[in-house]
């Protein structure tokens, strides 16, 4: 929302400049993005006379000129601009100056052999239009030598509010106004101070034939005629308004619809009425039916879409968009000017299915004044008898405006509660009354420009915001028996901890989108929900994985030449059953990269995401030690080169692996690229409270190691047979771990390492032989047998 500080003070009466405005617009919630003045860039620039316009001796489309700028002394300047002549006032700008419009400084210079010391400036290249025909020309008795800035009054800051969605009534710069007016910043003008009109328009006669055969989508259309305009430029004030906004000036007919509806939030259309065949009626469109809309595309309609229409054809997409058969242009004589009230969340449903957005749909898919109906259309109508003469017929109002009055209560002592300020009882109600607000008793009347305020905490947020929320006084939270305490869920930590753990093992840290698209989400067995109002129409279902996130960042920095890619994310899975926070990790690319030593770079497997996994769920708090290994990872990874990490078949806490080819394909991901799921909710909680560890005591006594052969079933796990040699004296194994694979003529042979630790006295060769005994039988149950 963009409006100019002149602007802003023709509805507010204040003496406040914009950096004032700025600042007190964002302390109520209302967030500058930029505030900018365009005479800071043209004051370089000033009104000069051209004294003599020559053919230039190397080239016949430019003149040589003759300039005063005011300096004294004329400066020679070549121009090529056709309307360049001896006596012409224009704007000038030297050596040294900065063009906007064009980015780059003037320098002095020869142009075809002859020296030129600036040049005369279009409008283009002041930024002041899309001219570029030909040189501004300016009025004889504008100032020569003064800064064009300064002539043309251009010293005049613009303004740019992000306006929040629930926020309907700020989109027009009267709302704003009203807002900055219950900060304190000012008084609001009374309406008809700021549109002096003598009486309400309200013609002669009958009013146009209009009707709304669709009251869901479009319960009001009210609509007046005016007869014998004449329609041209519009006044320099407005075409001025608009300029600085950056809305090109088209005619008097359509800036004045686009003037009120950014002046009042009041969306309007203008039919040229001798374009109509019989009356005008807001239904739905037939199927097959199309329009051609005012942005020059064609547009298919369905039976969910409201339209404007008369007797043979679609005039306006109903809210969003008029059409060009119906447009205005400098023959239209007779107009009908269309104020309607459209439901918002229709308006939003159909600008998603068209993929079609204007700056009405973004005033009525908020909501519009329904109150307003009447008045708009009357200041409408007021403009267009003022500018372009006519008569007025009557008004004809056809259907309801959805006006039922709202009430919620008014709890003032909630302010210190919910709010954390405590505003005395009389300051809330002016603040509320100065928005709007009708206090009655215990109750508010919400005005009809706010359907956001649904309930009590909603006025304590307005009062709060209008005081300050820097006024809150920072409190502590509350603690046990004044004991600290930690404020954070287990699950919090969960997160905490495994977030710190991908981040220290070496693992960037990517933010994605929590939506996909349709096809991203059927590899992971389909979206459970799907966003009634997403940022686009590609990307509206909730994702089932995070994987397909981070396969985008993947591709991307590989594309940017990154060898090596090593990502993680935090986020949620939406399941039906519910959200669930995962850390998902991707490797891709280079492992290690090539050296003399090791040959070939060497790329990432399985066993990489299995130890990142093995690592994160060790500080997320996960009995690491009791996991076991299960092969079927699912239709996601590689049937050979996954498996999934759990304390059960039925409580499993991670999934690993190279993802599938065919989801890597579908993903544009390096065949071979590894991941790993890590189901944070699933770390099963400890059996007994945390307690404080105690400091680590090194053992006494020296650790043992055996080292043990056995011949497996290939089809034995190695993961199996390690839990079962750890299980075999649980009292002196301390550790097991597989340091060789050998293939040869007995079998499949696998070398385990086992570490003993002793605890009271050092292990006599009986015991050690004892362990060894429990350890090859315990390997015997599972088919093992020592390899001779």
């Amino acid at each position: 929302m963009k409006f100019t500080l002149s602007w802003l003070k023709e509805h507010l009466d204040t003496d406040a400049n914009a950096a004032t405005v700025a600042d007190r617009l964002t302390a109520i919630g209302l967030e500058v993005e930029e505030v900018s003045n365009p005479a800071e860039a043209l004051k370089p620039f000033r009104v000069a006379k051209v004294l003599s316009a020559e053919r230039h001796p190397q080239a016949d489309k430019l003149q040589v000129l003759m300039v005063d700028a005011g300096d004294g002394e004329p400066l020679q300047v070549v121009c090529g601009a056709p309307n360049a002549r001896a006596g012409m006032i224009g704007v000038f700008g030297g050596a040294g100056t900065y063009v906007p419009g064009s980015d780059f400084v003037l320098k002095k210079t020869a142009i075809r052999g002859v020296e030129s010391n600036g040049m005369m400036c279009s409008s283009r290249e002041l930024q002041l239009g899309d001219d570029h025909d030909g040189i501004v020309e300016l009025p004889a008795d504008a100032p020569v030598g003064t800064s064009f800035a300064d002539y043309a009054g251009l010293d005049d800051a613009l303004i740019d509010v992000a306006v929040t969605p629930n926020r309907q009534d700020c989109m027009g710069v009267r709302g704003i106004a009203r807002d900055l007016a219950a900060a304190g910043l000012g008084t609001l003008k009374p309406l008809s101070d700021v549109y002096r009109m003598a009486s309400a328009p309200s013609g002669d006669g009958a009013g146009p034939d209009v009707r709304t055969d669709d009251p869901e989508g479009c319960p009001a259309f009210y609509a007046q005629a005016v007869s014998g305009v004449t329609n041209g430029a519009s006044p320099d004030w407005m075409q001025a308004r608009l300029k600085a906004i950056g809305q090109k000036p088209i005619s008097v007919l359509v800036d004045i619809t686009n003037f009120v509806s950014i002046d009042l939030g009041r969306p309007l259309h203008v039919y040229d009425k001798a374009k109509l065949t019989g009356g005008l009626v807001a239904r739905r469109a037939k199927e097959g039916e199309t329009v051609l809309a005012l942005n020059g595309k064609s547009y298919a309609l369905d039976p969910s879409i409201t339209v404007i229409a008369d007797d043979t054809q679609v005039h306006d997409i109903g809210g969003i968009m008029g059409g060009e058969d119906s447009g205005v242009s400098d023959t239209t004589t007779d107009v009908i000017i269309e104020c309607a009230f459209f439901d918002p969340d229709h308006i939003a449903r159909t600008g998603q299915k068209l993929g079609l957005t204007s700056d009405a749909r973004q005033r009525f898919e908020r909501g519009v004044d329904p109150a307003f109906l009447d008045d708009g259309l009357a200041i409408a109508t007021w403009l267009v008898t003022e500018h372009c003469g006519g008569a007025p017929s009557g008004i004809t109002r056809a259907g309801l405006p959805p006006l039922n009055e709202r009430r919620v209560p008014f709890k003032p002592e909630r302010a210190a509660g919910l709010g954390g300020i405590d505003v005395p009882v009389d300051e809330q109600v002016a603040i509320l009354e100065r928005l709007g607000f009708v206090i009655d008793g215990g109750e508010a009347i919400v005005p009809t420009w706010r359907r956001d305020v649904v309930g009590s905490a909603d006025l304590v947020e307005e009062v709060t915001r209008i005081i300050g929320f820097d006024k809150i006084a920072a409190a502590p939270l509350p603690r046990a028996d004044g004991v600290a305490r930690a404020t954070a869920t287990r699950g919090q930590m969960i997160e905490r901890r495994a977030h710190r753990a991908a981040a220290a093992r070496g693992l960037d840290e990517a933010i994605t989108w929590s939506f996909v698209t349709e096809n991203d989400a059927a590899l992971f067995g389909g979206s459970a929900f799907v966003l009634a109002n997403p940022i686009s129409e590609e990307m509206k279902h909730m994702r089932p994985s995070l994987i397909p996130g981070l396969a985008t960042a993947t591709r991307r920095n590989l594309d940017r030449g990154a060898a090596s890619v090593r990502l993680f994310e935090v986020g949620r899975r939406y399941l039906a059953d519910g959200e669930r926070p995962t850390l998902t990790l991707m490797l891709a690319g280079e492992r290690s990269e090539r050296s003399w030593q090791d040959g070939k770079a060497k790329g990432f497997d399985a066993f990489d995401a299995k130890a990142e996994a093995l690592a994160v769920l060790e500080a997320a708090g996960a009995p690491v030690g009791n996991l076991q290994l299960f092969m079927d990872a699912g239709e996601t990874w590689h049937p050979g080169r996954s498996a999934r990490l759990g304390l059960g078949p039925k409580m499993i806490l991670a999934a690993f692996g190279e993802l599938h080819p065919r989801i890597a394909k579908a993903l544009d991901v390096p065949a071979g690229t590894v991941a790993a799921e890590i189901f944070l909710d699933a770390i099963p909680a400890p059996r007994s409270a945390e307690r404080a560890r105690a400091a680590f005591t090194p053992p006494a006594l020296q650790s043992i190691s055996r080292d043990f052969a056995f011949i497996v079933p290939c089809d034995l796990s190695a993961d199996a047979l390690v839990r079962a040699i750890k299980g075999a004296d649980k009292a002196l194994i301390t550790d097991a771990r597989i340091f060789d694979r050998y293939e040869g003529e007995q079998g499949l042979s696998l070398a385990i390492e086992v570490t003993m630790q002793p605890t009271e006295k050092t292990l006599t060769d009986a015991e050690i032989g004892d362990v060894s005994g429990k350890i090859v039988a315990a390997a015997a149950k599972l088919g093992a047998t020592l390899r001779s």
